[in-house]
């Protein structure tokens, strides 16, 4: 079972878009794929129409004693073979508890290695902030993907979680294969056809060759996380992550092979 985190240090890079993407390439080739929503902001959550009140239960459960089972609080979603666990408001205060609380930087990883719910991969989307949920995801990921804008400011945010991937990689004593893709490539500016060429230079064999494209379809995480797509998916964005998606999986069958 694959486990993937999405996750940056810049909020508005999208992150939601790239886990509900590719989860959504993934199991259009057949795997099933369980989607967990680790922001307090619960943009995943209420994209698929879950209000935030009452709470539903969700990702804070784990961190209870004792924990449940990751596949007693999924939910599925409108597309066949894509589950998805809740965020609620309330992982806001799990910083508060980890001082007085040991072993909760462990807790996804643990919810994970017991989880026997028929899933072929599980995609982890983070919180835009360094903290307990995201050492959570990376605790447990067996890659981590960037994705980030094709401007000049997401730079910052990018070097700050590859540093951050490699000093959890160190921590954990096992790989973190770090991922990146650009996303919002606007090519008919020249900020944009420059900051991606920056990427591609400076992350060389970690970057993907291509860059998702800006796409007015996917402006609407409602859309992508509850329509039911009959044959291709529409727009040039989807199609991208398709590709993407068919990177990572080389990426993966590599890392294998090499094993």
């Amino acid at each position: 079972m694959r486990v993937w985190a999405i996750a940056n240090q810049k909020g508005g890079v999208g992150k939601t878009t790239t886990s509900l993407a590719l989860g959504r390439a993934m199991v259009a080739r057949g795997l099933r794929v369980l989607l967990v929503d680790l922001d307090p902001h619960a943009s995943m959550t209420r994209a698929f129409g879950v209000p935030s009140e009452p709470q539903p239960p969700g990702v804070v459960d784990l961190f209870g004693a004792p924990p449940p089972t990751l596949a007693s609080l999924l939910r599925p979603s409108p597309t066949e073979g894509l589950d998805f666990v809740c965020a609620q408001t309330a992982l806001a205060t799990l910083e508060r508890r980890s001082a007085t609380q040991p072993g909760l930087g462990l807790a996804l990883s643990q919810a994970i290695t017991r989880h026997d719910g028929g899933h072929d991969a599980i995609l982890l989307d983070c919180p835009p902030t360094l903290g307990l949920l995201m050492v959570n995801a990376l605790a447990a990921a067996d890659r981590l993907i960037v994705p980030t804008q094709c401007e000049p400011l997401a730079l910052y945010g990018l070097a700050g979680m590859v540093r951050t991937g490699e000093m959890v990689e160190r921590s954990r004593q096992r790989p973190l294969p770090t991922s990146i893709i650009p996303t919002m490539y606007d090519r008919r500016t020249r900020i944009g056809r420059d900051t991606l060429a920056q990427l591609q230079v400076e992350y060389d064999g970690r970057i993907w060759s291509e860059a998702v494209p800006v796409d007015t379809q996917l402006s609407n995480a409602d859309a992508l996380a509850q329509q039911v797509f009959s044959g291709d998916p529409p727009g040039r964005a989807l199609a991208a992550y398709a590709r993407a998606l068919d990177w990572l999986m080389d990426e993966d069958r590599a890392l294998e092979a090499a094993a």
